[in-house]
């Protein structure tokens, strides 16, 4: 499977053409990871959006009580979309729980790609703000109920 072809395979490139597809698949660097290992850490400055090829990854975040698995993503998910458009410190750790196969959009790269391609830049960032405006949708509710938990005084 070629990069476009997974990048296809991803919601975030959804309304992409195949000639997006393959201009943004010319900047992802396919990466193998073994089971157990971190793609990355909570707290650790990202730079780097990451694509799922294959395999499967456990989403934890720090907690009072330790760490609180979050979920797990697989083939197609993306992960750290936001660290594509500007370093950002990863909110949450992602460990391979099996062997993985994925790309990597860098942060440098993309930036490089806007100036001889910016209407495919554009539109992937677009597609991050309304992937992350979905996102903040979806949390409303569940962060007003942990709010209306927090006792006040």
């Amino acid at each position: 499977m070629t990069a476009a072809e997974a990048l296809k395979r991803c919601a975030l490139f959804k309304d992409f053409t195949a000639t997006g597809l393959q201009i943004l698949g010319g900047i992802a660097r396919e990466k193998r990871v073994p089971a157990g290992t971190p793609l990355f850490v909570e707290g650790v400055l990202g730079d780097a959006l990451v694509v799922l090829r294959s395999g499967t990854v456990k989403l934890s975040q720090k907690g009072s009580a330790g760490e609180r698995a979050l979920g797990s993503a697989g083939p197609g998910d993306h992960l750290g979309a936001l660290a594509l458009l500007a370093p950002s410190h990863r909110l949450c750790s992602a460990v391979a729980e099996s062997d993985c196969e994925l790309l990597e959009l860098h942060q440098a790269d993309f930036a490089k790609l806007q100036a001889h391609k910016p209407q495919a830049c554009l539109k992937l960032s677009l597609a991050i703000a309304a992937d992350l405006a979905r996102r903040m949708a979806e949390a409303k509710e569940p962060l007003r109920e942990a709010l209306d938990r927090v006792p006040r005084g």
